[in-house]
Order: structure tokens, then sequence, then C-alpha cells
């Protein structure tokens, strides 16, 4: 199972050639290592255990890989944009796979791939460049603007969710006047006759902090496309003894709650509540039972191979008797 890192621990995960030449390794060897996988080149002159590396999330790899060009980068590091920025401010890159660390550099001409990092003239706001664990980047606003124009819906949707639960979300409650602000900062970059503009007044409008988890993201993109409009997010429930839980997705005309089931809530140690996964297991099964007896409403669930299409997901509601309005 894939697992996520702070930037901090990426920090630390990083080891340099100077480094790694200083316990004595040769040249050679380190070429040994690499060619055997044992150690990753996340890029000249920086290295990562190579089991290490194969156990992270896409965010976390490309963490490495932004961290080692600063790194690298004589004097100061250029500015971070786009998925190299997102991945600074702890957005996801839902199914990204392209690895290329991204940079404004003023002075280039147009935009061009050099020893892994692409850079980019592009005009940017002074106040859309900002800080964020000591490295300069563009704004959230300006980080979102710029991600979404260039992804996939489902990318742009975990993005996009993610970024306002950031900024609106307290709990499970997005507040309506921090949300409106946040549209209003990423849209006043969205000037006509640019590239992705309609994607992103789409994707922005679209979407909702509440959503906690990229497969939450994508599930509610796939059930717009499958026509439902009357689906309940995050719905409070009070159990028989008093407990609060909180339920993915409503659906009153079917009298059913629907939970995206992801591995990681049973098996990511951060991303559970109980120190095992089958402690996580039986305190899932037992809060079900809690929802359906004070509710009389059914639970029913899809994992990551049910929302990589709308028919997929579609097919799995139909089987449990969720359908959208005629």
């Amino acid at each position: 199972m894939p697992r996520r890192i702070t930037f901090e621990h990426a920090a630390a995960m990083l080891r340099s050639r100077d480094a790694l030449v200083a316990t004595g390794i040769t040249d050679r060897q380190l070429r040994a290592l690499v060619a055997s996988e044992t150690l990753m080149r996340v890029h000249r002159g920086f290295y990562v255990d190579g089991d290490s590396w194969r156990e992270l999330w896409a965010e976390g790899r490309h963490l490495l890989q932004v961290i080692s060009h600063a790194r690298s980068s004589p004097g100061e590091s250029p500015a971070f944009m786009q998925m190299s920025a997102g991945v600074l401010w702890g957005l996801p890159l839902y199914r990204v796979p392209d690895g290329i660390v991204h940079a404004l550099i003023q002075g280039t001409r147009h935009t061009r791939t050099v020893a892994g990092i692409a850079r980019h003239d592009i005009d940017v706001a002074e106040n859309d460049i900002v800080e964020r664990h000591g490295l300069r980047c563009t704004s959230l606003a300006r980080t979102v603007f710029d991600m979404v124009r260039t992804m996939s819906p489902e990318a742009a949707t975990s993005a996009a969710d993610a970024a306002l639960r950031m900024v609106a979300v307290s709990g499970q409650a997005q507040d309506a006047v921090a949300a409106e602000q946040w549209r209003d900062d990423v849209l006043r970059l969205a000037a006509p006759g640019l590239r992705g503009v309609r994607k992103v007044r789409w994707a922005v409008g679209f979407a909702d902090g509440r959503a906690q988890l990229p497969g939450e993201s994508v599930s509610r993109l796939q059930l717009s496309r499958l026509g439902f409009r009357d689906v309940d997010l995050q719905v409070h429930v009070v159990g028989a003894e008093g407990d609060n839980y909180f339920m993915d997705f409503g659906f009153p005309r079917s009298r059913m709650f629907g939970e995206f089931d992801g591995e990681g809530k049973y098996l990511e140690p951060e991303l559970r509540a109980t120190p095992t996964p089958a402690d996580a297991v039986v305190a899932e099964k037992r809060r079900e039972d809690d929802v359906r007896g004070v509710t009389g409403w059914g639970v029913r669930r899809w994992g990551g191979i049910h929302i990589r299409s709308a028919d997929a997901l579609g097919a799995r509601l139909t089987a449990f008797g969720i359908r959208p309005p005629g």
C-alpha cells in the first residue's frame, strides 16, 4: 500500500552524492546501487532508498523531485508552479503520471524542458509568489489555476476540492463566505483567451471542500456525470449512544448512504483513528451498524476500481438500487 510523506520526511529521505561518498561509497558502487534500484536517482546528485521510493504515492515522489531540484539550483532556487507547487501545498496528484518539475524562470523564450525541469517564462503577479517550507512557489489560488487548466477533470476536481478544503472547511462544515472568496481569488486569474480558462471556471464552480480524499472527489465527479443532483455530502448522523458520524454521501430518494471505501482508511496510519487495520475494520462495522439502526437507511460502499469511469460507478450503484433521477 503506497504511503504519504510530509515535506520534512521527504527532505530527510534525500541523500546527496557527496554525503554518500563521505560514507565510503565509490562512484562505481553508486552506479551499481542505482542500476540494481537499491538507490533511486531522483535528480542529478540526489538519491533516495529504492524501497522507500516504491512505497510512495505520486505526490511523495514528486515532492522529492522538487526538493532535489531546489537543492541543486545555484543561488536562489526557482519559483515552482503547477503540480510542483501543488505538492508543496499538499494538493493531490490523482493519476498524474508526469514527473517533470515545473518552475518559473524569467528570460526563457518559451517553455523548455531541461534536465527534468520544465522552465516557464510567464507573467505571474508578485503577490502570487509565496514561500512554502522555505521554497518559493505560486500562491494557492495561482497553483490551483495552473493545475486545473492542464489536468484531467478527475485530477482537477481532486486538486480543487483539496485546496478549497484548506481555506474554507472546519471539521465537516464548509464556510460559504470563505469558499466564495476562494473562488473569486482563482477566477480573477482567468483572463479571456488563456488556454484552459473554461475548465478553470467549471472546476472552481464544481469544487466542494467537504470531499476529504481524492476518491471522494472523483466519486462526486462521476455521480455528476451520471445525473445525480440530490446527493448530500458529509451527512451528519448521531448514533444511539450520542456518537457523531459523517457519511460520505447521502441519497435521499433511495434512503441510502454511500461510502468511498479506499484502502487508505484502513491501512494508512495517518488516515485511521485506530491502532491497527483490524481495529479499523471492526470500528467501521460498528459505525455502520449504528448508522443503520438509528436511521433505517442502508449503507453501500464502492472503491477505487468503481470510480475509474461513470459507467463503472453507475453499474455499482444500480446493483444497490441507487439510481439518478429519471
